[in-house]
């Protein structure tokens, strides 16, 4: 007899579906294949599967079983399709008569061999395929279902056991469908606090503006200046997330294996800080398995690159695409895939080898040739890519010790910058990005107005300073978040001007 149920296949963040064939056949020896295209882990599942039927008091048949993976042409991995495979066989085997209609019904789980039905990868990508090509019910493993019920107009049914799906198809006791919605804790509380760093307004003031817009930054400076505590208390003023970057970015944690039961959505925006000896693999992504890198993992977030100048050459040119286009495509011989990276960089680094050029506490003991060499190590593309520069310098003493000195709290800086967001979420709501860091070449001057003394200021700059195209353009972005910051719609004098000040630096050209 022949079966056919539905699953499905993880390439790169979307799913494809994937009918599982089950074919029985009574003549010659008894043997067990699976076709089309499935990679060890799936051909493992052969093992798994059989344990699971026995230990579930089904028979195991001792005949020809032939499964088929269609579309045989697409690569399969993974242990997704060990129930499914399951339900094949024992309808195949007539050991279950379905109840139900099981046409528009979508199947994946891992099974252990006692028969309990295991979380997999990219559960939140099959409902969201199920949903768009028309599947009414997704039966998953129960710790995957927080994940698919962020997917709405599905039917989410939370499988514990293969003999709990054995029941419900025949209908002798039916799974409850899952109805409850993940809570976003809501948690305001942080490890570090803006309120909590001495000194360093500027730096402060340059990163809210880079939060408000989703622009990049370079930190640079000495050693002790307070560059990766400016850079990890980021956190506390970033903007909660829409529900859509919520999927987004589940989707891509989900894909990853990132996610548990503890933790099975995403509610807050990403973090990453990857050492400095991080490979362009490990950066961008890749593998004889292709695999999204840390500039996917940090998409709609921040990827903190802690010794900047440390990194490969190699690993920092990498980064030209996703910085420039938000996405990266990794081409290999198997195949292609696209992941985003929508990400905020914040790059922090020392000036020289010893860290102390330009510092006015200690002295420098680089030679000048050393200086140049380790500037050379950043190239002038990167640097152009990188909206926000500051120099950090060490912080003065009685900013550390005058106790009537407050600095401004994470709480009120979060706030303005969820304003300003929020004034670019009602301006773009039509074009398909969120921030100012996203708005196109094309759509430039629609979006950044200048007053008349602004475009004269923009003008000289341009002309003194010999601005490429994309300096330019990455000026006028940060001035139009400047601007959005003040609630104003017009780019003016003030707002061109501070956002100068942020793009050169005197210790290298853009």
């Amino acid at each position: 007899m022949l079966s056919k149920i539905t699953s499905a296949a993880l390439v790169g963040l979307d799913a494809v579906p994937v009918s599982v064939e089950v074919d029985l056949v009574k003549k010659g020896f008894p043997a067990f294949a699976i076709v089309g295209l499935a990679d060890k882990a799936v051909q493992e599942s052969k093992e798994r599967v059989r344990s699971a039927l026995i230990n579930s008091q089904a028979e195991f048949p001792s005949y020809r079983l032939t499964v088929n993976l269609a579309p045989a042409e697409l690569e399969k991995s993974g242990a997704s399709f060990d129930l499914p495979l399951a339900l094949g066989i024992l309808i195949a085997t007539e050991q279950l008569i379905p109840n139900v209609d099981l046409s528009d019904c979508l199947f994946f789980g891992e099974l252990s061999l006692e028969g309990q039905v295991k979380p997999v990868q990219g559960a939140l990508s099959f409902a969201m395929m199920a949903r768009a090509k028309g599947f009414k019910n997704v039966f998953l493993p129960l710790q995957n279902s927080y994940e698919a019920s962020l997917v709405e107009d599905v039917n989410i049914f939370p499988v514990a056991t293969l003999n709990d799906l054995r029941s419900h198809i025949s209908s002798q006791k039916l799974i409850p469908q899952f109805l409850e919605k993940w809570q976003m804790p809501l948690n305001d509380q942080f490890d570090l606090d803006f309120a909590d760093i001495k000194g360093q307004e500027q730096a402060k003031r340059m990163l809210e503006i880079a939060v408000a817009g989703g622009h990049n930054v370079f930190l640079k400076g000495p050693p002790g200046a307070g560059k990766t505590l400016l850079s990890r208390s980021l956190a506390s003023i970033m903007p909660a997330l829409s529900t859509g970057e919520m999927l987004e970015i589940t989707r891509i944690f989900s894909a990853a294996g990132l996610l548990n039961s503890d933790n099975p959505l995403v509610t807050k925006r990403p973090f990453r800080c990857p050492h400095h000896t991080v490979s362009r693999m490990g950066l961008v992504g890749g593998g004889s398995k292709i695999a999204p890198g840390e500039v996917t993992l940090a998409h709609r977030g921040v990827l903190f690159l802690d010794e900047f100048l440390e990194l490969p050459r190699s690993v920092l040119e990498a980064m030209r695409q996703p910085l420039e286009d938000g996405f990266v495509q990794i081409s290999r011989a198997s195949g292609s895939l696209t992941y985003p990276s929508r990400f905020m960089l914040v790059a922090a680094a020392n000036p020289c080898p010893c860290g102390f050029w330009g510092s006015k506490k200690k002295m420098c003991q680089c030679s000048p040739h050393q200086r140049e060499q380790y500037q050379k190590r950043l190239s002038g593309p990167i640097l152009d890519r990188i909206d926000l520069h500051l120099e950090v310098g060490e912080v003065e003493r009685e900013k550390v010790f005058d106790q009537n000195v407050v600095s401004e709290g994470s709480k009120s800086i979060r706030e303005r910058i969820e304003k300003a967001r929020q004034i670019q979420t009602d301006r773009f709501k039509n074009f398909g990005f969120l921030v100012n860091s996203e708005i196109s070449a094309k759509q430039i001057k629609f979006f950044c107005p200048l007053t008349q003394e602004a475009e004269k200021l923009l003008e000289n700059a341009f002309l003194k300073f010999n601005l490429s195209m994309r300096s330019y353009h990455k000026v006028l972005k940060v001035g139009r978040t400047i601007a959005d910051l003040e609630g104003e719609d017009l780019i003016d004098l003030k707002n061109i001007a501070e956002s100068l000040q942020y793009r050169f630096n005197e210790n290298y050209a853009v």
